[in-house]
């Protein structure tokens, strides 16, 4: 088991919670007095994350939504701020990078090194030796594209591959249970939006975990999702809501709101997770 695993598997204890923020800003929609300010995102950021800190298995920012405002800087400081305020909390930089040689090894300095997170999403498009950057740091965790969230996910990822019955993500499952993970660091995406592909890729990966976007604004059924995903143990998922958070108020109140919304669908995830007995 890798040391991200590790921590990851504390925190579901600790936190008694499979819910991920994501922290995809949207500088339109902040307070008026958070956007007047001379860092913005960043002010933001802090707020939600010490309104939450308490209810989460881990913090996930979107880059894009840093690089489309030039504030990769805010990205950095958020991150900094998280592990040394909540140090127990892991961070995954929502990033999807995916390409060969030495621009994927340049890729992973970029979200080990320069940002300092614990994780980072990934595209297998290019096959095995596009993630080997990232998953020989078998200190950080590394999450593959495998069933996402998105109506159009079906045109490639639902593909009939070597014989009916068997999808592409169905391989990139097999690939990542069977192969990519000798590190123990690798796990996946399979969005919410689809749980019996997700009850699909947990039967082929055992208890690999799953990051699973899709629930709040986009749809997802978080009573299927959980029953699909979670592992015998009622762990095994890492459930992400963003702008259903995020944005729960746009008014001075909104990291109270943040709050709320977040502590509800901790409540509703863990109404339907299995609870062995000891």
């Amino acid at each position: 088991m890798s040391e991200f695993i590790a921590r990851l598997e504390r925190r579901w204890a600790h936190s008694d919670s499979l819910v991920c923020v994501g922290l995809d800003p949207e500088i339109e929609r902040f307070p008026e007095h958070i956007a007047a300010h001379a860092s913005p995102i960043f002010q933001f950021n802090k707020a939600i994350i010490d309104a939450t800190a308490d209810l989460v298995c881990a913090y996930k920012p979107q880059f894009a939504h840093y690089a489309a405002y030039e504030a990769e800087d805010q990205l950095q400081r958020t991150i900094e701020y998280i592990h040394a305020a909540y140090p127990d909390v892991p961070v995954i930089l929502d990033a999807k990078r995916g390409d060969v040689g030495n621009t994927a090894e340049r890729y992973a300095d970029e979200a080990f090194e320069r940002y300092g997170a614990d994780a980072v999403t990934v595209n297998p498009y290019l096959g095995a030796d596009s993630l080997e950057p990232f998953l020989k740091r078998a200190d950080r965790g590394v999450i593959v594209l495998c069933r996402t969230s998105n109506p159009g996910a079906r045109d490639l990822q639902d593909l009939a591959v070597e014989g009916a019955g068997r999808r592409l993500y169905h391989v990139v499952a097999e690939l990542a249970a069977r192969q990519w993970n000798t590190r123990g660091n690798c796990l996946l995406v399979v969005g919410a939006t689809y749980p019996e592909e997700l009850a699909q890729v947990r039967r082929i990966v055992g208890d690999m975990p799953l990051l699973v976007p899709g629930v709040g604004a986009q749809g997802g059924d978080v009573a299927a999702a959980v029953r699909s995903g979670q592992t015998a143990a009622g762990t095994g998922l890492i459930i992400s809501s963003s702008r259903g958070i995020l944005y729960a108020s746009r008014g001075g109140d909104f990291a109270t709101a943040a709050r709320g919304a977040a502590e509800r669908l901790r409540d509703q995830i863990n109404a339907h997770r299995l609870r062995p007995t000891r």
